[in-house]
């Protein structure tokens, strides 16, 4: 079963989207996909940084 999904609306800084696109077209990768796997990672590293 596919996990649950949500449309959202963000604002993103013009350079920082710039970056996003361009390294999610090199992962051959939907934006979306590419910002849902680096906020995943981004978690899970915080949550190994837990005392």
């Amino acid at each position: 079963m596919k996990p649950l999904k949500e449309k959202i609306s963000i604002t993103i800084d013009n350079d920082i989207l710039a970056k996003l696109k361009e390294k999610a077209e090199y992962d051959d990768r939907s934006l979306s996909q590419y910002i849902n796997l680096v906020l995943k990672q981004h978690i899970k590293d915080l949550e190994n940084k837990k005392p």
